[in-house]
């Protein structure tokens, strides 16, 4: 690892901004677009992607990346939002149209890729109907992981968050 360049991070938000709390991913990616663009100088190489869900193609972003963090809504998360550590896992998930994180991982891990380190960070939603807008509890939880985020940015490095 050549040690005087800045490490290359990517942010892959995913959701569909017109179906309520699925918005969560793109207003995640527009904040840090943003942020990115007014903090100035960063000490990480931040790249961020955008898309409806994760895909088999997202397998081929991760090269010459150093971390990724997924964002997406999640039924099932604690909030205000968890982040966690991910390792591949090829899992019942998998299509050529929407897949798991971990699955995204296995795929690279097939191709021979070098995998980065991966992070999970998922906001909790619960209304996803079409015409929706974004939940209070999910604006609180995405407003709450934004801050943690480029918190962990500008410390270069990601802790596991779990709710108490």
């Amino acid at each position: 690892m050549n040690h005087n360049r800045r490490p290359r991070w990517l942010v892959i938000g995913v959701g569909n901004p017109s179906r309520g709390d699925d918005a969560i991913g793109p207003l995640f990616i527009e904040r840090l677009e943003a942020w990115r663009a007014s903090a100035g100088a960063l000490p990480v190489d931040l790249a961020l992607l955008l898309d409806f869900q994760f895909q088999i193609e997202h397998a081929l972003d991760l090269v010459g990346v150093d971390l990724v963090v997924f964002v997406d809504a999640s039924r099932t998360a604690a909030p205000p939002f968890e982040l966690r550590r991910l390792a591949p896992k090829f899992d019942a998930t998998h299509s050529t149209h929407a897949l798991s994180p971990d699955c995204v991982l296995s795929v690279a891990k097939r191709l021979g890729q070098s995998l980065p380190e991966a992070w999970l960070l998922a906001i909790p939603g619960r209304d996803f109907e079409l015409g929706e807008g974004l939940g209070a509890a999910s604006r609180s939880g995405l407003d709450r992981a934004f801050k943690r985020l480029c918190a962990c940015v500008i410390a270069k490095r990601v802790d596991e968050h779990r709710p108490d």
